[in-house]
């Protein structure tokens, strides 16, 4: 049947969530504040300095809510 499939998808879901999880609270860990944005293209820079401006701190990752 088709249910049988469901261990195999499990087991392959687990898989591709291991690595991405504890990456995530090693950086939190290792460097003490939320992940930092990295700016590859001119937009992405263009829309970090406009939260710096918007948010009113020097800092693009502080944010105070909605």
């Amino acid at each position: 049947m088709w249910f049988k499939i469901l261990p195999g998808l499990a087991v392959m879901g687990l898989c591709l969530v291991i690595p991405g999880v504890p990456a995530a609270y090693i950086h939190k860990f290792t460097n003490g504040v939320k992940e930092k944005r990295v700016a590859h293209y001119i937009y992405h820079w263009q829309l970090m300095e406009r939260d710096r401006c918007i948010f009113g701190v020097n800092c693009y990752y502080v944010s105070r809510g909605l």
